[in-house]
């Protein structure tokens, strides 16, 4: 139970109010009426809160929900998001877990309407390494503050790296010099920002490739505001939008036609220690997971001897170099190159896919996202453990030590393109079903090379009746059907 709950932590910000979250509305927000779904939600889910679970169990574990559900009010259904979670007299892991699943009928619901939003603070995360990314955030970035948009006659506030500003490519002081208006536009970000104002900004605009994306994701642990990513790397699984049509891609969005979000699944991890000392089990760190988290046996050269369960309940114990826990989104990462398989984003699953197992039946499985995942090393394991949560935060997993993976309350949100836009990242990125050549088909000549209609000038189709290949060549022969020969076998 523990494990599905954002805890908060030592030298981190406070998660925010239930309440608050409620009542936190943009200045083109309160401009317009509320139309009540969000406290609908709010009284739904306090009445929730308040039954046998402690606060700090059940509070920020219903966080994210009234957080979609605030800022896409006019595009949910709110009485059917809610039908579930409003009629039941108690709360237990599968009601945590049924809050995530309906965050995903909210996106389900975000995928078929567009969402017309005032975009009035942009965030732009680019690799500050990259010089040639650094001068393209110069240019985008200069394209917003100038661009007129919503009744006035300049664009809109801007987020970039803090690292950017004194960078000399940059160039922040001749942006500010061009307009006096634009010292207060032109704005940076923090990692610390990032985690404890996640709300401030309207739009994400990510300049890379994938990896830039999941840095995006580790940037927000909690609440993630809508991601559109140009694809400026090496792949493009996650990055389908092309950084040349950047006018016309923002112009829409942030136009009158609005934007499609997916609310792509991501895992809750929590870290578990033993703490020999006192005996007891102590919670130790929690991440936000897009792709995958992987446990293996890092410089052990003995196999990896872990305990699975789920729900509590002993499933198997793996013996491998690893495995990898995986959302569907990172099917086409690690789990792919271990042999999983490809799933599409908006099946809620859980991909459990082993590396190099000692027992060649311990196959790939697809497991339920409802699953609490742990695991743990055992006590009489020959060496310890290590996890990498989307190849970051890499620790260390000693005897008697667990953790727990369970779908997460906070979604990754993107904004799509297209409804096929999955199916077209994969055939461009993996070459899916292609092949240096196709079949051909059969070719026949139909008249005479001349154009001439004389059927004496035409040539014949074939130089045989029928194909031998399929059908004899012979009219009339018992052969030619599978029961006239089976007939003629027994006399008849």
């Amino acid at each position: 139970m523990k494990a599905l709950a954002s805890v908060a932590r030592k030298n981190k910000p406070e998660a925010l109010s239930l309440n608050g979250m409620l009542s936190a509305q943009t200045p083109a927000d309160q401009a317009q009426p509320s139309s009540g779904s969000a406290q609908k939600l709010c009284g739904a889910l306090s009445g929730i809160t308040q039954r046998s679970l402690t606060p700090a169990t059940a509070f920020p574990a219903l966080q994210s929900p009234c957080f979609y559900h605030n800022q896409f009010d006019d595009a949910v259904d709110i009485e059917k998001v809610l039908e579930e979670v409003k009629n039941d007299d108690w709360m237990s892991h599968s009601r945590l877990v049924q809050t995530a699943t309906s965050v995903r009928e909210v996106s389900k619901q975000l995928q078929r309407r567009p969402i017309r939003r005032a975009v009035r603070n942009v965030m732009i995360v680019t690799k500050a390494r990259d010089n040639e990314l650094v001068y393209l955030t110069r240019e985008l970035a200069t394209w917003l503050l100038r661009t007129p948009r919503y009744g006035s006659d300049i664009g809109v506030n801007v987020y970039v790296d803090a690292k950017l500003r004194n960078s000399k490519r940059f160039g922040a002081s001749s942006i500010v010099d061009e307009d006096p208006r634009f010292q207060s536009m032109l704005r940076y970000w923090t990692p610390d920002l990032c985690w404890s104002q996640p709300e401030k900004f309207d739009l994400v605009l990510t300049l890379g490739g994938d990896g830039t994306v999941l840095f995006t994701s580790w940037l927000f642990q909690r609440i993630v505001p809508p991601v559109l990513s140009f694809s400026l790397g090496s792949l493009g699984f996650l990055t389908t939008f092309e950084f040349e049509k950047y006018k016309q891609h923002l112009n829409r969005v942030m136009g009158g036609e609005g934007m499609r979000v997916n609310l792509r699944m991501r895992f809750t991890c929590t870290v578990f220690r033993n703490n020999e000392a006192t005996g007891q089990v102590e919670e130790g760190d929690q991440f936000e997971v897009l792709n995958e988290l992987l446990i293996d046996r890092g410089p052990s050269p003995y196999v990896s001897n872990l305990e699975l369960y789920g729900d509590n309940e002993l499933l198997t114990v793996v013996q491998a170099d690893g495995c990898i826990f995986s959302t569907p989104t990172g099917s086409t990462a690690y789990s792919l190159s271990a042999g999983g398989s490809l799933v599409h984003p908006d099946i809620p699953a859980i991909l459990l896919t082993p590396i190099c197992p000692h027992t060649l039946s311990f196959r790939p499985m697809v497991l339920s996202d409802t699953m609490l995942l742990k695991v743990s090393v055992p006590w009489n394991s020959r060496a310890t453990a290590y996890c990498a949560f989307d190849g970051k935060g890499r620790v260390e997993l000693k005897k008697g030590d667990y953790v727990t993976i369970t779908a997460s309350q906070y979604p990754f949100p993107t904004v799509m393109r297209t409804d096929t836009e999955w199916f077209d990242s994969v055939s461009r990125t993996l070459q899916w079903n292609t092949r240096a050549a196709t079949q051909k088909g059969f070719d026949p000549k139909i008249g005479s090379q001349n154009g001439s209609s004389d059927k004496e000038d035409e040539e014949p189709e074939w130089d045989i009746d029928t194909d031998s290949a399929c059908y004899v060549s012979e009219d009339g022969s018992a052969s030619a059907s599978p029961v006239r020969r089976q007939m003629s076998l027994l006399g008849l």
